[in-house]
């Protein structure tokens, strides 16, 4: 062994040994024999030139020189073992999960706390199951009635949009001369917006999405008027492509939660994204969102 080379499997096994002066309980929290124990702590004893143990009839005993060098071993043992955990920390990625509909609102987000915390890594997966669960992920969003184990987001919020630059309508009822945009198969949620408002409105012309997202990039697009919730567009309202033609907004009941691994199976930093995507912020716009078409 070349006196350059630090032995540290050696080191490892005679910090163990120390531990419990016993060859045979040393070797069992090894996983090796008691035989390859005593040969790495004589290959430690040869590198390093002294005794570390003196053999009795009730097992192992520290000498001197060994017990001298014992506290400092252990102590660097613990710094590497402390720099290891802090750089698999920083390199730890978080699995999240979220419907499509709400990478408008998530993106910016990420985007944010990717300039802040560069360190933390998200693996993100789109999902078209607004009720899934985790699953296999560390965290998700998911849209429906306010989840008991959740962290709300935000609660949705209903408002016409379309694209800036178009003509607006001057009242809700000459909406019934443009093209509505829903973001179902259904017309449950401009129905749900007109009734807050205490309007009835004959939908002529209608397009129907699979998404509240690709209703928000047709309106952006200019094909017609779109029924979104507002903090799904908030970036593209600042940034201008959208207009809310009218201020009326009508809560639906149903919000979008963020579920999480419980603290002992979570992630490293899985905590700072939490209580980042939790907390009021005012985001606008970031580079990636604006390709959000």
């Amino acid at each position: 062994m070349s006196r350059t080379t630090l032995p540290l499997n050696a080191i490892h096994a005679f910090l163990v040994t120390a531990r419990h002066l016993n060859l045979t309980h040393a070797a069992r929290e090894l996983c090796i024999t008691q035989g390859a124990v005593s040969r790495k702590i004589a290959a430690l004893e040869h590198w390093l030139g002294l005794s570390l143990f003196d053999r009795h009839a009730r097992g192992l005993r520290l000498t001197p020189q060994g017990a001298a060098l014992l506290p400092e071993l252990r102590q660097g043992y613990e710094l590497m073992a402390q720099a290891s955990e802090k750089a698999r920390r920083t390199q730890a990625s978080i699995r999240l999960k979220a419907p499509t509909c709400a990478m408008r609102w998530l993106v910016p987000r990420l985007m944010a706390l990717e300039q802040q915390q560069p360190e933390l890594h998200v693996a993100l997966t789109t999902t078209l199951d607004h009720a899934s669960q985790l699953d296999n992920f560390d965290a998700a969003i998911v849209y429906g009635k306010p989840h008991r184990d959740a962290i709300t987001l935000f609660d949705e919020s209903l408002t016409p949009v379309m694209a800036a630059g178009t003509s607006l309508p001057a009242s809700p009822a000459e909406l019934a001369g443009m093209t509505f945009l829903h973001p179902t198969d259904d017309m449950r949620d401009w129905q749900c917006w007109l009734q807050g408002q205490g309007i009835a409105v004959t939908m002529q012309r209608n397009q129907h999405f699979s998404t509240m997202d690709l209703a928000i990039s047709a309106a952006i697009q200019g094909f017609g008027v779109a029924i979104a919730d507002s903090n799904l567009v908030e970036s593209d309202i600042a940034s201008g492509r959208l207009v809310k033609p009218f201020t009326g907004e009508v809560k639906t009941g149903a919000a979008y939660s963020l579920l999480q691994r419980p603290p002992g199976e979570a992630p490293p930093l899985l905590a700072e994204l939490v209580a980042w995507l939790g907390q009021d912020q005012n985001v606008t716009q970031s580079p990636l969102s604006a390709g959000l078409v």
